[in-house]
């Protein structure tokens, strides 16, 4: 007897400084196997040219909420580091589009938690990006250097992959980072959550990640041989584990 595999819409939130472009190699692959898969720049991100000024949390959440809006079905909303607090933001704000939510060594926040202050718990403290972020202007901006994060980021991937990455990169407003979310706990509770944690993460340290594990209990926590871009250092593994997640 046959039976037919669990496919689904998934659609993919990058991190800080990052794009759509951070998702390419994982795809063609989650295709392959017959997801429908959406990829976006948030505001200021990748293509996109909105103004420092315009790139909030709230203007990240309404692009997301946008996107899942863009087709009838709900989708399984998988985030990568700081996307994990856009997409709290974004299933909150429109739940009804959330099917359920896969952090991908991504931030977890509570109602009224900001990612800066879940960098700056105990588990937090060994986060390399917060150590060397250069913060300067108004609205402000962070950069990070290429060599900080090729450290911070990409230190389990090959030269080429990291090269690729650095080179995409753009600097990122810190509005989505200062701000907390505020967020129905009820009607998050209600979407089934799952975690893919990066074991050799310098972003944010396994410590940290396990710890919002254990304040936001999660259906499937899976665990990867990889860095904070399990998506360059960990590909198969991260299309196995989100065609898992997704069914």
């Amino acid at each position: 007897m046959h039976y037919a595999r669990a496919v689904a819409r998934l659609v993919l939130v990058h991190g800080a400084f990052g794009g759509a472009w951070c998702w390419e190699p994982v795809v063609a692959p989650l295709e392959a196997r017959g997801h429908t898969v959406e990829t976006l720049d948030l505001p200021g991100a990748g293509d996109d040219q909105t103004p420092v000024e315009g790139v909030t949390l709230a203007s990240c959440a309404a692009r997301v909420c946008d996107v899942l809006r863009s087709r009838p079905e709900p989708a399984v909303l998988v985030a990568h580091s700081m996307g994990g607090v856009v997409a709290t933001q974004a299933a909150s704000d429109c739940p009804e589009r959330v099917a359920a939510l896969v952090f991908v060594c991504a931030f977890m926040p509570a109602n009224g938690q900001s990612l800066l202050d879940l960098t700056h718990t105990p588990e937090g403290q060994d986060d390399e990006i917060q150590a060397n972020l250069v913060v300067a202007g108004e609205p402000p901006v962070a950069t990070l250097t290429p060599e900080a994060t090729r450290q911070a980021i990409y230190n389990r991937c090959t030269e080429e992959q990291a090269e690729w990455a650095i080179e995409r990169r753009r600097p990122q407003p810190v509005a989505p980072f200062a701000t907390p979310v505020a967020v129905d706990e009820e009607a998050l509770a209600r979407i089934p959550r799952s975690y893919v944690l990066a074991e050799h993460d310098r972003s944010i340290p396994p410590a940290l990640q396990r710890r919002m594990i254990r304040e936001h209990p999660c259906r499937e926590v899976v665990e990867l041989d990889a860095d904070h871009a399990p998506y360059l250092s960990a590909t198969d593994e991260l299309v196995d584990a989100l065609d898992r997640l997704a069914a």
